[in-house]
């Protein structure tokens, strides 16, 4: 996949460093053509100095054949701008946007762009959200049987139940994520588009568990 960062900061570095290690394709836009150096001469994607939400900058940058952009300037406006220019200008599915105020993040969110908000939140949750599958674990028992994971779920389960989710997958919903907010769902709560699903599963069963989550649910009307 190719990828366009906007922002050559810590974050933005240290993604497309990871994301070109992982074999996709990476450009970096950044205002200050010195923030490349914290790419390292290693680094084999572009370099694009400009506005990252100018359109000229994003096709010099290759968003046209691009399948991710995150945007991790040091401004969030300019975070915010960019990111829905990709998603409306261009069609880019997966966007997402670091927000330095969390007051504004569901703002955000509720435009249908994922945000990254706290300072603990960096690389690691920028990269579930531009190349969403499996899972990623949070905690696991001492014993190591049992496990915390965000889990990727396929579109097609927004509008089912929490209790068909947990039923035809085999876990139990921990809680999710949504505008932002932890919730604590019960079985009736009905999946939206845009929440983050955290389960409880048997270390065992991670790789039946995301494959069931992959496909979606099971529309026969069995359950």
């Amino acid at each position: 996949m190719h990828i366009v960062i906007m922002g050559c900061g810590r974050v933005g570095s240290t993604l497309a460093q990871t994301l070109e290690q992982q074999g996709h394709t990476v450009a970096v836009i950044d205002l200050d053509p010195t923030a490349f150096r914290r790419l390292g001469s290693g680094f084999g994607g572009r370099r694009v100095t400009g506005v990252g939400f100018d359109r000229d900058t994003l096709r010099e940058a290759g968003i046209e054949e691009a399948g991710a952009f995150a945007a991790v300037s040091s401004g969030d406006n300019s975070n915010i701008i960019a990111a829905r220019v990709a998603r409306e200008m261009f069609g880019i599915e997966n966007v997402a946007a670091r927000i330095y105020d969390p007051r504004r993040a569901e703002v955000y969110q509720r435009l249908g762009i994922p945000t990254v908000a706290t300072v603990r939140w960096t690389a690691d949750q920028m990269l579930r959200r531009l190349l969403p599958a499996g899972s990623e674990p949070l905690w696991r028992d001492p014993t190591g049987g049992v496990q915390l994971a965000e889990v990727h779920a396929s579109p097609t389960w927004v509008g089912h139940k929490i209790s068909k989710m947990q039923e035809e997958t085999g876990v139990r919903v921990a809680f999710l994520t949504r505008l932002g907010e932890a919730i604590l769902p019960t079985s009736q709560t009905v999946l939206q588009e845009g929440d983050l699903v955290h389960v409880m599963m048997r270390t065992d069963d991670v790789e039946k568990v995301e494959a069931s989550f992959a496909e979606g649910p099971d529309e026969e009307g069995g359950h």
